[in-house]
């Protein structure tokens, strides 16, 4: 029999979509659902996730397509569904309160709170009914409207305390000074919770986190510290192997269940793979190892193939799970692989991945490659390594196209500012570390699209596009993250468009977001819906906070293009953010990295001449791939284009062609060598950042 559907059937976001028919009477965050619950003196039953989370599937299965469940909420409370990728806001403050009150969090996210919005109840995945002394949805709820109905005080005062404490530990109200030994103590730590045997940091689960990795690089050129680059190489190293990787389809899942690697949460989110990307191409520069080269350009291949739009934007992120069950799609028998590769080319294939009849996971096997070194199987079989890898090569074709006839994983096919412009810094970033046009040509069509859907006619950027439709106000991280886009996408095509854009987009991000008292940017903006808090965040996540990347790139920002106010800001972040860094510097990578740009920058390097003279060009790629982290690269044409940049940015003004040849300069901190009229002796000059 089929369902009546609900409020929500009006939405776009997939994970709303997906409740639209459960017999809960579910509304949507806002003013309808509130004025509800004031009228009729109930609480709110809040319930936030997303699409592709392997627990919001269950627990939607368990209680919320159940109808017992649904009377009680339907009776006694008011019940709210959130997508926390279109509302990181909401998500935001009330994971805040989840951790305060329980000392963890996690999707999906359960709350219960007065109709004022204050919480009095955090809770994750919960059961229906009481599980292995978890306690059940069903005798919470029943509980709980007992305690409102005859101890409202109890339950008010607690929301209260809440209150309190959010306000005592999240609103920053002080102003420090930043400390330049944090980045240390920061590679102190990774050194002391490394782990030696799998890579990676801590047990598990384990996070790839590649805004640490990155500081690891960064700190061990400036500290030189050949320990941080090995515990990098390790762990890049070591995520590549494992089952997180899709051997088959490509991309990284979220994360591994287990310290080795080996059993990723099988969803796959864009953001993740963007920053990935990032954090090998970086490797690729500083070490010059091809492997990294080759992972960078799976990830890309992957996003080209399954999270692109047609009009060039990109997708969310891929679910976990299929038919009900996780992993299903990913994973493999011995005779699944015989069955597309033959008997002789699949026992290769399943010795190199290690599949097998007892199977890693579930009776079935993930392909990796943790215990396989391809040399030792190539003598061991007696083929060379070349014609393996050939062979391998051909065969996982095979399986890829095999595996798309199976039942695939959702797609949530929303697109998002911040996430896009993660991608397309990435894009842009290997464009220049490899010389690959074309990665450049897929990071201007994601900005052209950004620039023509997400941005309203107003010039406000919007947060979410999806079935048509661009909503949502930007939050800090869609602004920081496409501050960041737009930085590398610049330096990628020396188009002075997109550095325009990125001032403009700089510039919104101060007016609307920046706390002019203490310093550093809120989360929300100062048009936005009011939250019961305005939120500052400075951790790091899975993604680096918004106001790292926006310290970072103001920082980039201001030695593009000279403007004070931008280093002026970004030192004031610095500042802001002091107190809170110090007490754990490293959860705080990115920002370490910003403070590493403020404390040395550079090299800055100026470029000189015709873009179709051969040395100009040659010029170009040895500044674009070299490896340094807290550099720029600006190009000044000739002719009237060129004038104009001296005129507008008094840095370039005295920076022209030597005896009528390319010319480039090579800066650090505003203070520039001799130029110098050839790639051979830029390169030189660039010594100091390793080029490889």
């Amino acid at each position: 029999m089929e369902r009546r559907s609900n409020r929500l059937i009006n939405e776009k976001s997939p994970y709303l979509l997906q409740h639209a028919h459960n017999p809960v009477d579910w509304y949507p965050w806002g003013r309808e659902a509130f004025d509800k619950a004031k009228k009729e003196n109930k609480p709110i039953f809040l319930s936030i996730g997303y699409s592709t989370c392997h627990y919001c599937h269950v627990m939607e299965r368990e209680s919320f397509e159940d109808d017992e469940i649904a009377a009680l909420l339907n009776k006694d409370y008011v019940a709210i569904k959130v997508d926390r990728e279109e509302r990181p806001d909401i998500d935001a403050l009330y994971m805040a309160a989840c951790q305060a009150m329980t000392g963890s969090g996690g999707w999906p996210l359960t709350i219960l709170m007065t109709p004022k919005q204050e919480p009095f109840f955090a809770g994750t995945y919960i059961p229906k009914e009481r599980t292995a002394g978890r306690f059940g949805l069903k005798e919470l709820l029943t509980q709980l409207t007992n305690k409102w109905r005859n101890g409202k005080s109890e339950v008010t005062g607690t929301a209260t305390k809440i209150r309190a404490e959010l306000d005592k530990h999240r609103g920053i109200s002080s102003k420090g000074k930043w400390d330049p030994s944090m980045a240390a103590q920061a590679y102190e730590t990774y050194t002391q919770i490394f782990d030696e045997d799998n890579g990676g940091f801590g047990s598990s689960p384990k996070f790839p986190m590649p805004h640490n990795l990155s500081l690891l690089m960064a700190y061990d050129l400036k500290a030189d510290e050949p320990n941080a680059l090995r515990m990098t190489e390790e762990t890049l190293d070591a995520m590549w192997r494992g089952g997180i990787f899709d051997h088959i389809g490509f991309g990284f899942s979220r994360y591994s269940t287990d310290s080795q690697w080996l059993v990723p949460h099988f969803e796959k989110m864009l953001c993740d793979n963007a920053q990935i990307a990032i954090v090998y191409t970086e490797a690729y520069q500083r070490t010059g190892n091809p492997l990294y080269r080759t992972i960078t350009e799976q990830i890309f291949t992957y996003v080209e193939r399954e999270m692109t739009d047609a009009e060039g934007g990109f997708y969310s992120a891929e679910d976990a799970d299929t038919e009900g069950v996780e992993g299903k799609f990913y994973v493999w028998t011995p005779q699944e692989v015989e069955a597309v590769l033959g008997s002789e080319a699949a026992q290769r294939f399943n010795r190199v991945y290690d599949i097998t009849e007892e199977g890693n996971f579930n009776g079935s096997s993930i392909p990796n490659l943790i215990h396989t070194a391809i040399e030792e199987v190539a003598d061991e079989i007696g083929m060379t390594v070349e014609a393996l890898l050939a062979e391998l090569d051909a065969s996982r074709t095979k399986l890829y196209e095999a595996r798309k006839h199976r039942v695939n994983p959702h797609k949530d096919d929303k697109i998002l500012t911040g996430w896009n412009g993660l991608t397309i810094a990435a894009l842009a970033f290997a464009a220049k570390a490899y010389g690959e046009p074309v990665y450049a040509e897929r990071a201007e069509r994601a900005a052209i699209f950004l620039k023509n859907k997400l941005v309203s006619e107003e010039g406000r950027l919007l947060a979410r596009y999806r079935d048509g439709e661009a909503a949502i106000p930007a939050f800090l991280d869609d602004y920081a993250y496409l501050l960041w886009g737009l930085n590398e996408l610049y330096e990628a095509t020396f188009k002075p468009e997109w550095l325009e854009w990125a001032q403009t987009i700089a510039d919104q991000m101060i007016r609307l977001f920046g706390d002019r008292a203490y310093g550093a940017f809120f989360f929300t903006a100062s048009d936005a819906e009011k939250l019961i808090i305005r939120l500052k965040e400075t951790m790091d996540g899975a993604q680096p906070s918004g106001n790292s990347v926006a310290a970072r790139q103001l920082h980039k920002l201001f030695r593009l293009t000279g403007e004070i106010h931008y280093r002026d800001w970004a030192n004031d972040t610095l500042d802001g953010l002091a107190e809170k860094v110090n007490q754990f510097p490293s959860a705080h990578a990115m920002i370490l990295l910003a403070g590493l740009a403020a404390e040395s920058a550079g090299p800055d390097v100026v470029i000189t001449g015709d873009r179709s003279d051969a040395e100009t060009a040659a010029m170009i790629a040895a500044a674009q791939q070299a490896y340094a982290p807290q550099g720029t690269i600006l190009f000044v044409p000739p002719g009237d284009e060129g004038a104009a940049m001296r005129e507008k940015w008094q840095h370039v003004a005295d920076k022209g062609v030597v005896d009528g040849k390319p010319t480039a300069y090579v800066c650090r901190d505003f203070a520039c060598q001799a130029p110098v009229t050839s790639s051979v002796a830029l390169k030189e000059q660039l010594g100091g950042v390793r080029l490889q």
